[in-house]
């Protein structure tokens, strides 16, 4: 790991300065991803802008939906009443990441910016668009069984790590981020992440220096009903080979409102609109389910190792729905 700087931030407007005056610093909470980024010498900073001394915290439920702080840990927000009673993708999302002991130091914000798993991103020994701009993507042709099949392009086809974030764009969050000159502004989770194009480098709308301070949810009858499913290679501690989030408004058996977003299959945490439209106004049964599902990847670009999770994305998402209308 190379030398750096570390130094705590009083305020949200120091932190943001400190960082847009060095392109080389990063700002850190938890840590649990970065410092491993450090280490492996795919990240290499000059200074670490530690946040925690912000009051960035609250989890604050109303009639209007949800707050969360940014620095709000993993764990006290996934086992938190008002989440799981109200919102129980998010919870669930929040408990299937990681272990335990990640998720009592993860903070909100840091989880929705995690890099990408990719084991060509993650090896320094093979080239990585992601990690060396115009330097290739060897997945392409090569160990891709993990990796995206929507959203890809001939620059990349790392999949998004993040479960927290597939079940806040299936819910229409919104981030709350702050600049150095202390404006905040409000985006939607899902026009945050850039899809790769030929520049997977930049993976975000994030300014130099901007912060992001919270995330809000809308309260809607989808979310109280609402569940996450994560299918992957071993129960605990494994990222999604596929994973769907999915919420229903179930009114006298006919679907009113539907949200269904995957995980595990893209560039970024994929919101589905073709399937939420097949479902509205229909009957909330298996065939329904079914019918609305093969829809999810009929834009779908698999490459070699990866084709299996054509059927296993629809079969995700059936079983998703079913555990919900039940």
């Amino acid at each position: 790991m190379n030398n750096f700087a570390y130094t705590q931030a009083a305020s949200t407007k120091e932190a943001a300065t400190a960082a847009q005056a060095d392109k080389q610093a990063a700002f850190i909470s938890g840590g649990t991803s970065l410092i491993d980024l450090m280490k492996s010498n795919i990240e290499q900073h000059t200074l670490l802008i530690d946040l925690n001394k912000l009051s960035l915290l609250g989890i604050e439920n109303s009639a209007a939906g949800l707050r969360i702080g940014a620095l709000e840990r993993m764990s006290d927000v996934g086992e938190h009443p008002q989440v799981v009673q109200n919102y129980p993708v998010v919870s669930q999302a929040l408990l299937a990441s990681a272990s335990p002991q990640l998720r009592n130091m993860a903070s909100m914000g840091g989880n929705l910016l995690q890099r990408t798993r990719c084991g060509y991103f993650r090896d320094t020994a093979f080239p990585c668009n992601k990690r060396v701009p115009g330097s290739g993507c060897p997945a392409q042709t090569g160990d891709n069984r993990t990796l995206a099949i929507l959203g890809g392009s001939p620059s990349c086809i790392a999949t998004h790590a993040s479960d927290l974030a597939v079940s806040l764009v299936a819910l229409e969050a919104k981030l709350t981020i702050e600049s150095p000159k202390g404006q905040p502004r409000t985006v939607p989770l899902a026009d945050f992440y850039k899809l790769p194009g030929s520049t997977p480098h930049i993976e975000n709308h994030l300014a130099p220096g901007e912060v992001i301070t919270a995330i809000t949810i809308p309260a809607a009858a989808h979310a109280r009903r609402s569940h996450y499913l994560k299918v992957r290679d071993r129960a605990s501690y494994a990222y999604a080979l596929v994973s769907a989030a999915v919420g229903l408004d179930v009114q006298g058996g006919t679907i009113r409102s539907a949200r269904v977003a995957l995980g595990g299959v893209g560039t970024v945490p994929w919101r589905v609109p073709a399937v939420e439209q097949a479902l509205v106004g229909k009957s909330a049964t298996e065939d329904t389910f079914r019918a609305a599902a093969a829809l999810a990847v009929r834009d779908a670009s698999p490459r070699e190792h990866n084709k299996f999770k054509l059927e296993l994305a629809q079969r995700t998402i059936v079983r998703a729905l079913l555990e919900v209308a039940a």
